[in-house]
């Protein structure tokens, strides 16, 4: 038996993903902890999984609602940087508190988001196995790939690498904090300087991204260690209530913007005013962002709920409208139902790019809404079989790569070799002497 432990952003986007694999994994005999903020135990917790709170000296409960409720109200590279406070906390406190925690908890093997990349750190710092898991969009940080955050498509010329190249190079200066941070602890534990952002580590056992190969640029020569296995999906403990007395049986169109993007009242206007002469049923899911008052403003007879189930929603869907969130999209594909998505910030516009490559539809930039071009966008996809049936190869792409069982078996082959446990009394005691030198602190003001 295995005690692994997950780091990943404290967002749902990330968290539901590596609660599906811990859930497998559990059911395996292992034990599974994830190490979070205090705000996310109960989130944790209704997911089945252990919980273990960590930045209890540095961190105030309620920034990460607060972060999420400013986050919503920006796109664009202006989010990115917002976001740079908040990343630089976390990375401090994961620093200052995960490995003292592992040690407690006699954690042995790491299981760590790609978009936390101080988790690669914290496992080669104490010498443990790890797998890297890709719950967004796999980045391949390689000239020929465009990063997550761009809309381009993939293009294998001397041009779009240069191009490439410094699109990363400007997402490392923007990121410089959490990058020292990050260098500053490295330094401190006597590991070799980090050059830069998302590059591939000789650290990790195994890197596995939740997309299936057919829903990904055609990239050569990926290494060995590299799984598409498809979306991480299980039953879940929590059971969502939802109206289906109120389907009408008319074709559902499916609109969600996810859990960061929620807030937006004007998008849901938007995507309700383009829908409500259709001889369509919309169904808007909002997570909270809107209240009572602000739904009754919505324009149609959208049937609106703060929470769906959405894998058996889109089972009975014939569009989704999102704004290209790697899981709705994921779950929209599982079930051959074609996307317009309408990307708003972080690696939203690299997903719409691979929505545009396999043709599975449109995509609507954020900057270039306007009600009357999503209208079309709509009913182009609802009309032309094409997106229907490339849908339906990826669907069946994604039956094939295997899933959160495929994930786990991979998981499991990594670790079949016994680890020293992390609870023997000198390891441990190294771990904690070193995590009581100089601490390094940071400022984080919410803005």
């Amino acid at each position: 038996m295995t005690h692994f432990g997950i780091i990943c952003p404290p967002y749902p986007g990330h968290l539901n993903p590596q609660s599906a694999l811990g859930r497998e994994l559990q059911k395996r005999g292992h034990q599974v902890t994830v190490l979070q903020l205090i705000d996310l135990e109960k989130k944790v917790q209704s997911e089945g999984l252990e919980f273990y709170p960590v930045g209890l000296s540095i961190y105030q409960p309620g920034l990460l609602a607060e972060t999420f409720q400013q986050l919503g109200q920006l796109s664009g590279i202006k989010a990115l940087q917002y976001s740079v406070d908040f990343c630089q906390l976390f990375t401090e406190i994961l620093c200052q508190d995960a490995p003292k925690a592992i040690a407690k908890l006699g954690i042995n093997a790491l299981l760590v988001d790609q978009l936390e990349p101080v988790g690669e750190t914290i496992a080669e710092y104490l010498n443990l196995p790890l797998i890297v898991v890709s719950c967004g969009q796999a980045i391949h940080r390689r000239g020929d790939v465009p990063p997550f955050f761009t809309p381009w498509l993939y293009q294998n010329q001397a041009w779009a690498k240069l191009r490439n190249q410094i699109a990363y190079f400007i997402l490392d200066y923007s990121c410089q904090p959490i990058l020292n941070t990050i260098n500053q602890y490295r330094q401190q534990w006597k590991l070799p300087h980090y050059p830069h952002f998302y590059g591939a580590t000789s650290t990790r056992l195994a890197h596995i991204s939740q997309q299936p190969e057919a829903f990904d640029f055609p990239i050569p020569n990926l290494p060995k260690n590299f799984y598409y296995t498809g979306p991480f999906r299980n039953q879940s403990p929590q059971n969502i209530p939802f109206p289906y007395d109120r389907l009408t049986g008319q074709p559902l169109i499916y609109a969600s913007l996810g859990s960061v993007q929620n807030t937006k009242v004007n998008l849901f206007r938007s995507i309700a005013e383009a829908c409500q002469q259709l001889d369509a049923q919309l169904l808007i899911t909002h997570g909270g962002g809107m209240s009572k008052d602000e739904v009754k403003t919505l324009p149609g007879s959208p049937l609106v709920v703060e929470y769906a189930p959405q894998i058996e929603v889109l089972a009975k869907a014939s569009l989704t409208i999102t704004h290209g969130g790697m899981n709705t999209v994921m779950d929209s594909l599982s079930y051959g139902v074609p996307l317009v998505a309408i990307p708003i910030t972080f690696e939203q516009p690299g997903t719409g790019a691979r929505i545009r490559w396999t043709k599975t539809g449109e995509v609507i930039p954020i900057s270039y809404l306007k009600v009357s071009r999503l209208q079309q966008a709509i009913q182009q996809v609802l009309t032309h079989n094409s997106y229907s049936e490339n849908a339906l190869k990826i669907r069946d792409s994604i039956r094939k790569a295997g899933g959160v069982k495929r994930a786990a078996n991979i998981v499991e082959q990594c670790v079949k070799q016994p680890t020293k446990p992390l609870n023997d009394y000198e390891y441990q005691r190294k771990i904690l002497a070193n995590s009581k030198r100089t601490v390094i602190t940071t400022t984080h003001k919410a803005k």
